[in-house]
């Protein structure tokens, strides 16, 4: 069926909530509105969907989420009674229809005969990956639209490790899930029932305190915080999130007592009303954190994002006023931090190991390679740093030290496979304390590292292809990018060229294989003034990510220097 056909049929549903039937009444009315969100399937991507929540099949909505829990539950099906038993762990963070479709997944998967576990209110993230290994079931499902507008929500599929679902699985989930041809009539018993006999099991606190005492392996310095934590105080939004149902107790049982909720922003609200995008890297969502500080004199903010798997902070600088740091800054400090403390108490061997994807600074590993330990790159998406982690563990090769991605976010300990902000919370509040103890600033301690690393500095865009077309626009874009195959970008000559895709390197013109990473659509370049750049379109938003990394010897230069390139980048994508 066409697009137009396709919408008729949802129209003479009756199996439509009130909710959607208004809203199909009311954007149906444009007819490039039906061409988008009926033309094509919803993209299935890096383990998951994101979308506008909105009728048709390329919206986030019951029938879309119904239609890929349907073949999640095939999947399951398809390996046996074993898979069946070990289910399903299911949560949801705070934004509009996250609960209802939760638990109409949890009663598509619970009808098949799959255990499930569903939370009894909204948790964060990287609870549900640490649920997942904790209750060893098959599968994880995730509500979530993580750090977008309030007009959006998705979906997660997560494998039996904690990190979102390996692509042979997710391919399967997403073939199973294309057979399904009545999207309005996929099986579900009354919940009661479920709960009933077994099938449907509710789980929360206990998992909460479980979690919990998990993260208290995260600090490494209890000393250092039981003697110096009163010398800051650190202020905390969860921007109307998932962080609110766990953040007190953590950073309590973590040795800090003086940790403050922005009062606005500790309010649970689908709305995000103190934010135009509850995202962690942009400065409004710190507003009321600012004022706060001001008031109560604290030189440290912590955000968190609404599913609590980013964490951004804001600290104060020397004439009063706050710079929010970038994900690369805070890995930075993070990782400095841990490098300084192993060596100082005699604990650094070359056997520890920092993990980070392709797009990310490259400062960290220059630190620990000063510090002598190993570095990995791996593709962007944490489910590729759980692998690195799995295989130290069975090669016995080396220690996990942390790991991060240049989009805030971060591991430390891997009893979750996913990046996980309430980690990256209770590290950067270490990393706080540490420089309140010797009368420092975070800020001090980031230009110390400058000083004596040099300055990095890097810039990410987003920019957008939305629309049914947007997917072939992305696909031509690095289609010609190959074909022409840049030897200069911003004037800047290109010594060498990483095609993950096709899996080979350019340099000097001669072509060799790029091995050790499966196959991804990225494009990275490194121009002959220590600058790289990336392309990648997302695998879960109708964008184009354009990344810059420069090395200049003051933070002047270096910002003004990303942001050229970035504009060349740009012009590249139009």
């Amino acid at each position: 069926m066409n697009a137009e056909e396709l919408f008729l049929e949802w129209k003479k549903s009756d199996r439509l909530p009130d909710y959607l039937r208004a809203q199909l009444e009311t954007l149906g009315q444009d007819p490039k509105w039906i061409a988008d969100a009926f033309g094509q399937e919803i993209n299935f991507g890096t383990a998951g969907m994101r979308g506008r929540l909105e009728p048709g099949i390329n919206r986030i909505n019951l029938f879309t989420i119904a239609k890929v829990t349907e073949g999640m539950a095939r999947l399951i099906e398809e390996n046996g009674e074993t898979a069946k038993k070990r289910g399903v762990a299911i949560s949801f963070d705070s934004r509009y229809h996250s609960r209802e479709f939760a638990e109409h997944a949890a009663r598509i998967l619970a009808t098949h005969g799959i255990q499930v576990y569903l939370f009894d209110d909204l948790r964060p993230t990287p609870e549900l990956s640490f649920a997942v290994r904790y209750l060893h079931t098959f599968a994880g499902i995730n509500i979530t639209a993580s750090h977008n507008a309030k007009q959006y929500n998705g979906y997660k599929a997560y494998g039996e490790d904690g990190a979102q679902m390996a692509p042979e699985n997710a391919d399967k989930l997403f073939a199973y899930a294309q057979k399904v041809t009545d999207i309005f009539n996929i099986k579900v018993a009354p919940i009661e029932e479920l709960c009933a006999n077994g099938t449907l099991k509710l789980i929360g606190e206990d998992l909460d305190q479980a979690y919990l005492q998990e993260l208290q392996q995260v600090t490494i310095d209890p000393e250092l915080i039981k003697a110096n934590a009163d010398k800051l105080k650190i202020i905390y939004t969860p921007l109307h999130g998932t962080g609110k149902m766990l953040y007190e107790r953590a950073f309590r049982q973590g040795g800090f007592d003086n940790v403050l909720p922005v009062p606005s922003q500790a309010i649970i609200d689908p709305e995000f009303p103190t934010t135009k995008k509850p995202n962690p890297e942009f400065r409004d969502v710190f507003e009321p954190g600012f004022k706060l500080a001001n008031e109560v004199n604290a030189n440290v903010i912590i955000a968190t994002d609404p599913d609590a798997d980013r964490m951004g902070a804001a600290v104060r600088r020397e004439d009063g006023t706050f710079q929010v740091l970038t994900g690369n800054q805070i890995a930075t400090l993070m990782a400095n931090y841990l490098l300084v403390h192993l060596k100082e108490s005699g604990k650094l061997t070359d056997e520890y190991e920092l993990v980070t994807s392709i797009v990310s600074s490259a400062l960290p590993f220059k630190i620990a390679k000063a510090y002598g330990i190993k570095t990995k790159y791996v593709l962007t998406g944490f489910k590729y740093i759980g692998e690195e982690v799995d295989r130290m563990n069975k090669a016995h090769d080396g220690k996990f030290l942390m790991g991060f991605e240049e989009s805030y976010g971060y591991l430390f300990k891997a009893f979750a496979r996913d990046k996980d902000a309430m980690q990256g919370a209770l590290m950067f509040a270490e990393v706080a304390t540490y420089y309140a103890s010797k009368g420092k600033t975070v800020f001090d301690g980031l230009k110390e590292i400058w000083q004596k690393y040099g300055v990095a500095y890097e810039i990410t865009e987003a920019y957008e292809m939305p629309g049914i077309g947007g997917q072939a626009k992305m696909a031509q874009l690095m289609a010609k990018l190959r074909e022409e195959r840049l030897t200069e970008i911003n004037g800047v000559k290109v010594e060498e060229t990483q095609d993950y895709l096709l899996q080979t390197t350019t340099k000097d013109g001669v072509e060799t294989s790029l091995t050790g990473f499966p196959k991804s659509n990225v494009l990275k370049y490194f121009l002959a003034d220590e600058t790289w750049v990336a392309l990648r379109p997302s695998g879960t938003e109708p964008v184009i990510k354009a990344y810059v990394g420069v090395n200049q010897p003051t933070i002047q230069a270096a910002k003004q220097l990303a942001q050229a390139y970035q504009k060349a980048l740009e012009a590249l994508t139009k």
